[in-house]
């Protein structure tokens, strides 16, 4: 059996969930053929540039065009004249990967991006190809670029997010509620005493992880000189260097800050809620070590749906005001029934086995295949 595992590198969730995938299929299932693609690195440079950076730039420079292009791509009268608009450019220049999917007929194209869900699904939809098609929104809400005709099967995080995809005219047979797959590291148990040895912490404390690479260096700073003296903090900083230096010479007790890290399950593993941003696989990651988020930053379109979604579920707390945010974090630190309350909601929504679930709708019906 050859399984193409595909996504596109416009966000970071994409990536990390075909190889969380594509890495439990290698371990497993030692008798599927498996090709780990980005669909972009098929397409022209100029294409990619834009399509990479577009995002990035109207989400910092222009949200409330980013705000109304994506209302009018998920609002069903624009999208009917917008979409098909859109799906000729991206053809146009991906001629490559058209190509390749064609020359290589796999069994399986597994995708964590509309981009190429969208594409493969034509050339099924043109008898190109007869691969079967597996798409993983990598969101908790859903954005109608998502939906392609030819689509064998959709992976979702929530019911309440198979709810939304039905509402876009996908069959419920169609949708398995499988959960976004994360990491093998954020789904095996560590040692927390161990874990505070190696990070120098206080296991006592209460502590507040602050995933910061996405907030600048205003917001995140005020924060931690609000709550230096109440909690313990760990910051992870990311390519924010200005944030890290600074944070670094203020030399807070308590205060630990890191740059980027490979290790963000162990930093879960020993923080009481994470303050962060509503990014799909940031919040399933957050979930798979039963961490409370609380969100200061949630972009407008698929980032507000997330937030909405896990609202349904009583997870997550929304607000831009940085002194709320501290006042949320000492309620949950002085009334730990409330975080309790929130860590069984979140055992109530959470796929452990999103993996597994994953891989046997992969390899649904196909001999020799043994995950």
């Amino acid at each position: 059996m050859k399984v193409l595992i595909t996504y596109a590198s416009a966000g970071a969730g994409h990536f990390k969930a075909a190889q969380a995938v594509y890495q439990h299929l290698k371990n497993n299932c030692p008798s599927i053929e498996l090709v780990f693609v980005d669909a972009l690195e098929k397409t022209n440079g100029v294409f990619k540039f834009f399509y990479k950076g577009s995002y990035s730039f109207l989400i910092q420079h222009a949200l409330f065009l980013w705000r109304l292009l994506f209302w009018l791509t998920d609002f069903k009268p624009a999208s009917s004249l917008i979409r098909p608009l859109g799906f000729i450019i991206n053809y146009c220049h991906s001629r490559s990967f058209i190509r390749f999917l064609i020359s290589e007929q796999f069994d399986c194209i597994f995708s964590t991006h509309f981009f190429p869900a969208e594409l493969a699904a034509h050339l099924k939809g043109e008898k190109k190809i007869n691969s079967r098609l597996v798409t993983l929104i990598t969101d908790f809400g859903v954005h109608g670029f998502w939906v392609s005709e030819g689509t064998d099967c959709y992976l979702v995080a929530t019911e309440a997010t198979k709810r939304r995809l039905m509402r876009k005219g996908v069959t419920a047979a169609m949708i398995l509620n499988s959960g976004i797959p994360v990491s093998q590291d954020f789904l095996k148990p560590l040692d927390t005493t161990l874990l505070h040895e190696k990070f120098h912490t206080d296991r006592e404390r209460f502590t507040v992880l602050i995933g910061a690479g996405s907030f600048g260096i205003g917001p995140i700073e005020t924060l931690v000189n609000l709550l230096h003296k109440e909690v313990q903090i760990l910051v992870v900083c990311a390519s924010n260097r200005r944030l890290y230096n600074s944070l670094k010479q203020k030399g807070y007790p308590g205060v630990h800050v890191f740059g980027f890290v490979d290790y963000m399950a162990e930093l879960m593993s020993i923080s009481h809620l994470i303050v962060t941003k509503a990014g799909g696989m940031t919040i399933a990651e957050s979930l798979s070590k039963g961490l409370v988020p609380i969100f200061m930053m949630a972009i407008p379109g698929q980032e507000r749906e997330n937030v909405g979604v896990l609202y349904l579920y009583g997870i997550g707390s929304y607000t831009r005001k940085i002194a709320r945010v501290k006042e949320m974090i000492l309620d949950f630190k002085e009334h730990p029934q409330k975080l309790d309350a929130i860590k069984a909601n979140i055992d109530r929504i959470k796929k452990p086995h999103a993996l597994e679930e994953i891989s046997r709708v992969i390899c649904q019906g196909r001999a020799g295949c043994a995950c």
